[in-house]
């Protein structure tokens, strides 16, 4: 399932894919295959861009059940 609230929140913090990778090390590919829901990230790193974003775990890795 591919995470269109982290790419808000990273278009809402004016960050590119690179940007956002420089600021919690890692790769840009990492955050893009993020964003399309083809990785899934650690617990450290879902709370390193989670703080650089200024969101919670909720908001940006919570599956909302429909």
């Amino acid at each position: 399932m591919k995470n269109l609230k982290l790419k808000v929140a990273r278009v809402e913090h004016d960050l590119s894919q690179a940007e956002l990778a420089k600021k919690v090390d890692v790769t840009r590919q990492t955050i893009g295959l993020i964003e399309q829901g083809k990785y899934n990230p650690s617990l450290q790193l879902c709370i390193s861009i989670c703080k650089t974003l200024n969101k919670t775990l909720d908001d940006l890795f919570w599956q909302e059940e429909d």
